[in-house]
């Protein structure tokens, strides 16, 4: 299904006099509008294949209907969402899930929806029906050379799969760990990790970077061979420059600062990006900002002044891309409310006195400093991507535009009402 840009135009009309009262309302303290303007319409975030589809948990999956049958579904929801917020350009595979058998034919159809491919995604945290080795002990850092072999050939596949895409990074989260205390040796599972990702690093073309995720907990609950930031970013220098540690907001023990890790990450130029998602007990995969908006915000605070401070273009100088699981949600729905939920955050950021607060800092005045945070946190910016959506062609309310067109009955129509997607 495509979405007429009339259509569109004819549901903004309708909310054209609000729009315009609360946009001018926000933008008369707005200092550099037309930049934070300008900002808000470059910011695009990628759309990962396997979320188009209802998620699932250990104990069940219920299929919302209207599910993609295809990647080339999956890529015309992904249009769909572009359509509404023009601000969700592009498009990461997670491979076996999505493989593309035509290349040609599956950019054109992107390319026609104004998209493109952000990062692939390799899968070693599965057996596939075809393959000779299982992963149940591990993949990468497995004592079996045969299994290791077998993880390290996947990922360069899908490597060569990205090439002819048009993608510039391989993601790799490995489940690899233990369960239980001497299981395994910490020291060589690690050794024989890095030494596998070299091999992975070797393969990769010059203008390609290697993005190391990082998990404490999950499918293994003693130990993760890549378990934090440390390690990652200990194995992107161990590898080199094309490497860097990729950051999952939902991959960490509760309370965690994430956005000091953030900040120095990006101080030693290692941040390779994000994927976005929230948590209230651990990696709940829950929607953008649905939990703590608050800890998005100073994520995205330490965001702008970091990368600010290092020279680097914030649309495009590491990777945006959401990893959420919609279980009871229509997922176009969601996608949509954690674009949204992302781009708000960003907003506010940008709202930030950054002079006064650096004066507040060197001056120990700690309350000020707090003060100064929260006026931009409080806010309210979504006139501003409103704004900002509205000239790039896009709806003023995605959401509400997403319901009068009725979009999913639609695709229950096309689809049919048992359709699942692949993914978790």
């Amino acid at each position: 299904m495509q979405i007429e840009k009339y259509v569109i135009d004819e549901h903004n009309h309708q909310l054209a006099k609000k729009h315009q009262r609360n946009f001018e309302h926000v933008a008369a303290d707005v200092n550099n509008l037309d930049n934070v303007l300008t900002k808000l319409q470059a910011f695009n975030i990628a759309i990962p294949s396997w979320a188009l589809g209802t998620g699932g948990t250990r104990f069940g999956r219920f299929s919302g209907g209207g599910e993609p049958r295809s990647l080339e579904e999956k890529i015309e929801d992904v249009g769909v969402i572009h359509a509404l917020n023009r601000s969700s350009n592009s498009i990461s595979l997670h491979i076996p899930w999505d493989i593309p058998d035509n290349a040609n034919s599956i950019k054109q159809l992107a390319a026609h929806l104004g998209l493109h491919f952000d990062a692939v995604n390799s899968n070693t945290f599965q057996d596939q029906a075809d393959a000779a080795h299982s992963y149940k002990y591990g993949s990468l850092h497995h004592v079996d050379k045969a299994v290791r072999a077998q993880a390290i050939e996947h990922n360069i596949q899908v490597i060569n799969y990205g090439k002819e895409l048009g993608s510039k990074a391989l993601s790799v989260w490995l489940s690899d760990g233990s369960n239980f205390p001497g299981q395994l040796n910490f020291r060589e599972a690690f050794q024989r990790t890095q030494k596998s990702l070299q091999e992975i690093y070797n393969a990769l073309p010059n203008d390609w970077k290697i993005w190391i995720e990082y998990k404490p907990f999950e499918p293994n609950f003693y130990s993760t061979t890549i378990g934090d930031w440390g390690q990652s970013l200990l194995l992107a220098n161990k590898l080199g420059d094309k490497a860097a540690t990729l950051v999952d907001l939902g991959h960490h023990l509760p309370n965690t600062n994430i956005e000091q890790i953030v900040s120095l990450l990006l101080m030693e130029g290692k941040l390779a990006g994000f994927h976005f998602n929230d948590s209230k007990y651990g990696d709940d995969d829950l929607t953008v900002g649905s939990i703590n908006p608050y800890q998005l915000f100073l994520i995205f605070n330490e965001l702008v002044e970091g990368m600010d401070a290092r020279g680097m273009e914030h649309a495009t100088s590491i990777g945006w891309m959401i990893d959420a699981s919609h279980n009871v949600k229509d997922p176009i729905e969601d996608l949509l409310q954690s674009v949204q939920a992302i781009k708000i955050a960003y907003a506010q950021a940008l709202l930030i006195d950054t002079e006064a607060l650096k004066a507040a800092q060197q001056g120990n005045d700690v309350a000020l400093a707090q003060e100064i945070l929260q006026q931009a946190y409080r806010t309210d910016v979504r006139p501003l991507i409103a704004e900002a959506s509205l000239q790039a062609g896009g709806s003023l309310d995605p959401i509400s535009a997403y319901r009068k067109i009725d979009v999913r009955n639609n695709l229950i129509k096309e689809r049919g009402l048992k359709t699942v997607a692949t993914g978790l």
